[in-house]
C-alpha cells in the first residue's frame, strides 16, 4: 500500500487541469475498488476522515431526515462514537433508547419496536470482540420500517458484513490502512451532509477529497477479502494462546463464544489497568484496556460496565490481539513477557 500511495497524485479532484483530472482519475479508481470489495455500486460510496466521521455522518445525517416521531434504538455497549451521538441528538429533542446488553456484550433485538425509525449496531463490539446478531437486528428493524446502520469500524478484516444494511461505517485504521474511512450509504436513502460547502461526494461530505486516504482505504478493504478464512484461523489459534495464558495467570474471561478471532480479553479484579499496560509496555508488548479512543482516562470501560462487572473488575481490565502480521514466534515472546510481567502486577491496594 505505501509504494502504491507513493504514485497517488495529491492535486484537487475537483480542479479543471491536468493534475486535478489525474486526482480526480485516481480518486474514482479507488472508488470502483472499494465498491467491488464492499459488493455495492460506486455512488453508495462516501470517503471520510475516519470512522468517527463515518458514524457521525450516518446518524446525524439519515436522523436529520427521520420524521420527528420516529426513535433511535442502540446499544448501551455500542463505540462512544454511536454513544455520544445519540445523546446529543436526545438533546436535540430525538426520542433515543440505549438498550442494555448482557453479560457478554451481546445486543437483544427484542429493543427494536414500532416507532423504531433508527437502528445503530456495531458489527462486533469493539473492546470484548463479540460480534452481534446483525442479520437478525436488519431484519427486525426492517420489519418495523427502520433504517439500519452497522458499525462495522470492528471487525471487517476478519468477517463478512452481513447484506441489508442501509448505511455502514468503516474506519482506515481499523483495516489496516492507517487513515480515513468509508460510509455506504444504500441507494435510496437520503442523508444530510454534516460538511456544507460544495458537491464533494454525492453531496454528502463537502471539502477536498484526501485522494490518498482514499486510495489507502480502498487498498485495505480489498486486500482484506482476500484469504480470509485462512487468516481468520490463524488468528484464532494465536488469540487462543494468548487467552489461555491469562486464564492460567488468573485473568477472567470478557466477552461472548462468538467472538473476533484475534481477541483476547480478560479481567483482573485485583490488578489495574494503567498499571499492567505501562509494565506490559516497558517489557515489549503493547496493550490496552478498554477502547484505545479512551485512553488517557481513567475512568473504566463503559462496556464492561454494561456487561455488569464490577467497577473493580473494570479496572482491572486487559485487552490483547492479534493482526495480518503477528507471528507465532511473537506470540510465544508475549506469552514469556505476560507470565512474567503480571505475576508481579502490582494489586489495587
Amino acid at each position: 500500500m505505501r509504494e502504491g500511495l507513493r504514485d497517488v497524485p495529491d492535486g484537487n479532484p475537483s480542479s479543471p487541469h491536468s493534475e486535478g483530472r489525474a486526482s480526480r482519475a485516481a480518486l474514482d479508481r479507488a472508488r470502483d475498488v472499494a465498491a467491488a470489495a464492499l459488493g455495492v455500486r460506486r455512488t453508495e460510496v462516501t470517503f471520510v476522515a475516519s470512522g468517527t466521521e463515518a458514524v457521525n455522518l450516518a446518524l446525524f445525517g439519515a436522523g436529520a431526515r427521520l420524521p420527528n416521531s420516529g426513535r433511535m434504538v442502540t446499544w448501551a455497549a455500542e463505540h462512544q462514537s454511536v454513544l455520544a451521538a445519540v445523546r446529543r441528538m436526545q438533546d436535540m429533542g430525538r426520542e433515543i433508547v440505549i438498550a442494555p446488553v448482557d453479560a457478554t456484550a451481546t445486543v437483544d433485538v427484542d429493543a427494536i419496536t414500532a416507532g423504531t425509525a433508527l437502528v445503530s449496531v456495531g458489527l462486533a463490539n469493539n473492546e470484548v470482540g463479540t460480534m452481534q446478531p446483525v442479520a437478525d437486528i436488519i431484519a427486525r428493524a426492517h420489519d418495523v420500517g427502520a433504517l439500519v446502520h452497522v458499525d462495522a469500524c470492528a471487525g471487517p478484516r476478519w468477517i463478512p458484513i452481513p447484506d441489508g444494511a442501509d448505511l455502514i461505517s468503516i474506519s482506515g485504521h481499523k483495516l489496516g490502512a492507517g487513515r480515513g474511512g468509508l460510509l455506504f450509504v444504500r441507494d435510496g436513502v437520503r442523508i444530510d451532509p454534516r460538511l456544507y460547502g460544495g458537491p464533494q461526494e454525492w453531496g454528502r461530505r463537502a471539502g477536498h477529497e484526501d485522494v490518498q486516504s482514499a486510495t489507502a482505504v480502498a487498498t485495505a478493504l480489498n486486500a482484506g477479502g482476500r484469504d480470509r478464512a485462512s487468516r481468520t484461523q490463524a488468528a484464532k489459534v494465536q488469540a487462543e494462546a494468548l487467552r489461555a495464558a491469562l486464564l492460567e495467570l488468573g485473568g477472567a474471561p470478557t466477552g461472548g463464544k462468538e467472538r473476533l478471532p484475534n481477541f483476547a480479553t480478560c479481567t483482573f479484579p485485583d490488578r489495574r489497568g494503567e498499571d499492567m499496560l505501562l509494565a506490559l509496555d516497558l517489557a515489549g508488548v503493547a496493550a490496552s484496556s478498554g477502547s484505545a479512543c479512551a485512553s488517557g482516562s481513567l475512568d473504566p470501560s463503559h462496556v464492561l460496565l454494561a456487561m455488569g462487572l464490577s467497577l473493580e473488575a473494570a479496572l482491572g481490565s486487559l485487552r490483547l490481539t492479534t493482526g495480518y502480521p503477528t507471528t507465532d514466534a511473537e506470540i510465544a515472546r508475549a506469552i514469556e513477557i505476560l507470565r512474567s510481567v503480571l505475576s508481579r502486577a502490582p494489586s489495587h491496594a
